[in-house]
């Protein structure tokens, strides 16, 4: 990987002048991203988000965090121990410049070196799951990281309004799940393609349970999107 998200980041913070990322899957067109949408303040943001920020709780685990708008939030003005975590060193050297005090710069499935009373996936963090078969070892991993009574955050989003009724038949009934699909961006002239994963809540409701898990959705957002927790049954 050529950490283009995190240069395109880079960038923005060090020269922030109008500029944008071209994003797209194998189901969308290409949709251009204005790069100060991954540098907004609370107000800014999602109603999904901002509850997610609400509920965070105790020693919290950023994970995905990009430029680190949501811990630095959570840091400053929730005055809550986070710690930024991202696979992009792009971002993290963002996220340490915009003042997050505690920063890591690896994969979630490579981290086990201190555990968590919430684990924040937000932006649909879960899609690093990339295959709904993923979902499960992910959310083994994440266990691992759980102190007693710990929470995960997360937010997805359903697909399946993308397609028309006589699509949605066609998908539902492909071998391959419909959430799973091949995301790219563009940045002045480069590309980078990866797999990526968006979760119905009816599939994550089965899964959870699979892992050890009691799921509850928190609240619907305004396009087929959701915020969930995720709490361990053995709490």
């Amino acid at each position: 990987m050529n950490d283009l998200f995190g240069k395109a980041l880079a960038d923005y913070y060090h020269n922030p002048e109008k500029q944008e990322i071209i994003t797209w899957t194998n189901l969308t067109e290409e949709d251009p991203v204005p790069l100060s949408y991954f540098f907004r303040d609370y107000a800014g943001m999602p109603k999904l988000e901002q509850k997610a920020i609400e509920l965070s709780r105790g020693k919290t685990l950023d994970i995905g965090c990009g430029s680190g708008s949501h811990s630095l939030y959570i840091q400053n003005k929730r005055n809550i121990d986070v710690t930024g975590l991202d696979v992009s060193s792009g971002a993290i050297s963002v996220a340490k410049s915009r003042g997050v005090d505690k920063t890591v710069c690896t994969s979630i499935m490579d981290y086990s070196a201190e555990k968590f009373d919430t684990l924040l996936l937000l932006m649909n963090g879960l899609g690093i799951a990339m295959t709904l078969k993923g979902v499960y070892p992910l959310l083994i991993h994440l266990k691992s990281l759980m102190n007693p009574k710990a929470q995960i955050l997360l937010d997805s989003s359903n697909l399946i309004y993308l397609f028309d009724e006589e699509d949605q038949e066609n998908w539902l009934n492909d071998e391959r799940y419909y959430g799973e699909v091949d995301y790219g961006i563009s940045y002045k002239g480069s590309t980078e393609e990866f797999p990526w994963l968006y979760l119905d809540y009816e599939n994550l409701n089965e899964l959870a349970p699979l892992a050890g898990f009691d799921c509850k959705k928190i609240m619907d957002g305004e396009n087929e999107d959701y915020l969930a927790c995720l709490t361990s049954m053995e709490s």
